[in-house]
């Protein structure tokens, strides 16, 4: 009965650690430290020299020694033999089973002395060992030593701990008599997981090696180190002995001898020795198991409702076999998928992450975050330089100065600006694609995957369904770009409001501090050549001029009467040069003589403001020019002059071009004064005309800067109304042609492509590494069955 329970367990021991079960078994795990004995007393205990020696970590792996008693059989040709769990071949030369141990230790283990977890399981079958099963550990080390791992003492520490911290293990600590037992790192091992000893047998080698007049009976009958168990002296062959070859049947008779005839040990001598230790161990493991069968056996229980519960996740094939259950089978996975897919999406899974964005709230993300901020870092004049507004301002009124902010100038640079939009309103569609697909690979249950082609379709399917509406998603966002490209409306509420705002921002902006006025040199304005009025003595400016712009006395524009300078006739032509000169006047209090026209208007802070935003947005018609104007031609070329006082009383005579600023070296006064009779020199009239139209003039004057910033403003102020519309418009596109249309057509487009019955075979075919591993499972199963029945009557028997 009791040898019953030993084989029972090996052949769990045996079932579990082929299938991978997770059964504690009882065990008795030998440890102690690196030449403590520890080989040798297993060796002494089944009797042969079978395990590696030599210098260093000899036990590299686990050893899982099963001692099987046999009877012995008359006229057969061996009656002892051992037997490896990987490898099917019987060794009766237990020099061959040291070899084979080494080689599988290298094969696992390497060669540079590490160590493994992975256990070598051996049988000993004869009929002069009992039933007993041992685990040999690796001996404990503290220093390094040749090619051994730096870390040698963590590995083999974590190693031995990982066996003795079962409560099914039962722990023999080898310990060498001949070193002072608060040295043994066994016993000191063993304390850490069985503080009370409860579960700890004391092997004490080498007595026979103590110092002459000193002995171990204290240790021996429990008085230095209590443990329930107790502890057993053994005495094992010396080095010399096994290098000579000693017979084990000689070595166990000196053993004998010694504890008999020694004076302290031979009051104990029947409770040690290997034969007593090999009988004790034997009672322990059988007691240890029957103490253990309640705890196995509700272990069992709980192992077998868990293998069942996976067997059942893997689903019986057997249930698939007519077309009927495969296509049932395979609408309940699509229409699972389908569920999974649109709950993902609308945040209803029920497998929500609480660690990462998933999902719909990723969608969610990409618009108001990802997209948002994309917008919002777009700057509305971005890659629009000043020179590039005063160019497109002047392109667009073509001969002729511009009487108001040409629109068409406007249109031209607001579209460039809009066209910003499109890159990140297609990002963002292409984000949304990406989730989608991601979402698609991760709806996936564990029966779906038990079909990888199934599954492999169901994500094709899903993924062509994503890239086809990708493509109108697409053209839809691009569309919303090219329609406020298309038209820009400058009627837009918010627009006249913003404008107005901006327009007005312009007009109150402080004006800039012009140059000092150069007597007998050109003022050009707006590359017109007219000069402009200077301020009094006082610092305010002249009546004629709004925020440094010249004006007539009504309030208008230098530029509004531009139109006006081809109809000047030749008599005040004569008449302006007749009154081109004039007297100089002191500095002081003096004031302008102006050829003014009648009817002047006031000129008052408020109605030089009004006036102002009046010509911008054309509610002013030209008006008479201020000061005496004339034009001339001199040899083919037309110039025109404007006469003004200036601040000393002198008069300014402006030459006219049509582009020029300070700066550009214009043609001198006196050269068209002097010599009105000289031709031009073409060639360099050629030059300077090329380089004005390659850099549009180097300086802006006061006007077109005051053109270029409303311009600006407005630009920004349209680009904002088109940049919230789209903010708007796109996610809600893209929510109806991908989100919402993928999500009502996912299910009915799995169905229309794969529920069909002669790809139903294909469709469930399982994979094989799922297969192997159902059959695994089911193999456990009935060995969790088997060992809780075997268990079970075992239990019922009389002990």
């Amino acid at each position: 009965m009791d040898a019953d329970l030993i084989k029972l367990v090996n052949k769990l021991q045996d079932t579990f650690h082929n299938l991978g079960g997770e059964l504690d078994m009882p065990q008795l795990a030998v440890v102690g430290s690196q030449s403590s004995g520890k080989s040798s007393v297993l060796e002494t205990i089944v009797g042969r020299d079978f395990l590696p020696r030599g210098q260093g970590i000899v036990t590299r792996r686990p050893l899982v020694l099963q001692l099987i008693h046999t009877p012995a059989t008359e006229g057969s040709s061996y009656t002892e033999w051992g037997q490896f769990l990987h490898i099917d071949k019987r060794f009766t030369d237990f020099e061959d089973i040291r070899k084979e141990i080494e080689q599988e230790t290298f094969r696992v283990a390497g060669q540079n002395k590490g160590i493994s977890k992975l256990p070598i399981h051996l049988r000993i079958y004869s009929p002069n060992v009992l039933d007993l099963t041992l685990v040999d550990l690796p001996g404990l080390t503290k220093i390094p030593v040749g090619d051994q791992p730096s870390d040698i003492e963590k590995q083999i520490r974590n190693l031995v701990l990982e066996y003795i911290s079962k409560p099914n293990c039962v722990i023999l600590a080898v310990s060498a008599a001949n070193v002072d037992l608060a040295n043994s790192e066994a016993l000191k091992l063993a304390r850490t997981v069985d503080p009370q000893g409860r579960r700890t047998i004391g092997v004490l080698t080498k007595l026979d090696l103590m110092d002459a007049g000193t002995n171990a009976l204290d240790v021996l009958t429990g008085r230095v180190y209590p443990l329930k168990l107790g502890f057993i002296g053994v005495v094992n062959r010396s080095q010399q002995d096994i290098n000579e070859g000693k017979p084990m049947e000689d070595a166990l008779n000196r053993e004998t001898e010694f504890f008999t005839t020694h004076p302290a040990y031979r009051n104990i001598a029947h409770k040690n020795g290997t034969k007593y230790l090999a009988r004790t161990l034997n009672q322990v493991l059988m007691n240890h198991i029957r103490d253990k069968l309640p705890d196995m056996k509700a272990r069992l229980n709980t192992l077998i409702g868990q293998a069942q519960q996976e067997l059942n996740s893997f689903g019986d094939p057997s249930l698939f076999g007519d077309k009927n259950q495969q296509g049932a089978l395979i609408l309940r996975l699509m229409t699972q998928f389908a569920r999974d897919f649109v709950s993902s999406i609308e945040g209803t899974n029920l497998n929500i992450s609480t660690k990462e964005l998933s999902g719909g709230a990723r969608i969610y993300y990409i618009f108001n975050d990802v997209f948002g901020t994309a917008l919002a870092s777009l700057d509305s004049s971005q890659n629009l330089e000043t020179q590039d507004i005063r160019t497109a301002i002047r392109n667009s009124t073509g001969p002729r100065p511009s009487l108001f902010v040409p629109e068409a100038a406007f249109d031209l640079l607001v579209k460039p600006q809009i066209k910003l939009l499109e890159g990140p309103a297609l990002r963002c569609v292409e984000l949304v694609y990406e989730e989608l697909v991601k979402i698609c690979h991760s709806c996936t249950s564990t029966e779906l995957q038990r079909f990888p082609r199934l599954h492999s379709q169901v994500v094709d399917v899903v993924s062509d369904l994503l890239r086809e509406r990708l493509g109108p998603t697409s053209e839809y966002t691009q569309s919303l770009i090219d329609i406020q490209a298309a038209y820009i409306n400058t009627n837009h509420p918010a627009f006249v409001q913003g404008s107005a705002e901006a327009a007005r921002n312009v007009a109150n902006a402080p004006p800039k501090q012009p140059a000092p006025p150069r007597p007998a040199s050109t003022e050009p304005v707006n590359g017109n050549g007219h000069a402009v009025e200077d301020e009094d003595e006082s610092g305010e400016e002249a009546p004629g001029s709004i925020n440094g712009i010249p004006t007539s006395r009504d309030g208008r524009s230098v530029s509004s009467t531009v139109h006006d300078r081809s109809r000047t006739s030749a008599a005040t032509l004569g008449k302006a040069a007749g009154q081109g000169i004039s007297q100089p006047k002191p500095s002081h209090h003096h004031t302008h003589p102006r050829h003014s026209t009648p009817g002047p208007r006031s000129t008052s802070p408020q109605s030089t403001r009004e006036t102002f935003l009046n010509y911008f947005f054309g509610q002013n018609g030209p008006g008479p020019l201020s000061g005496a104007a004339a034009s001339a031609t001199v040899n083919g070329y037309e110039r025109t002059t404007v006469a003004t006082s200036g601040p000393s009383g002198t008069t300014i005579v402006s030459t006219g071009k049509e582009v020029g600023t300070p700066g550009e070296n214009p043609m001198p006064t006196g050269l068209m004064a002097g010599r009105r009779d000289a031709a031009f020199d073409m060639r360099s009239l050629g030059r300077h005309i090329e380089a004005a139209s390659l850099d549009g003039g180097s300086q802006l004057t006061m006007r077109e800067e005051m053109e270029t910033s409303l311009i600006r403003s407005l630009i920004a102020s349209y680009f904002n109304i088109v940049r919230q519309s789209i903010q708007d418009l796109v996610p809600k596109a893209i929510m109806h042609f991908l989100v919402n249309h993928t999500s009502q057509q996912v299910q009915n487009r799995l169905v229309a492509s794969l529920y069909k019955p002669e790809i139903f075979g294909d469709l469930l075919d399982e994979d094989e590494a799922l297969v192997a591993e159902r059959t695994r499972v089911k193999a456990l199963l009935d060995a969790y069955r088997d060992a809780f029945k075997t268990l079970s009557e075992v239990n019922l028997k009389p002990s």
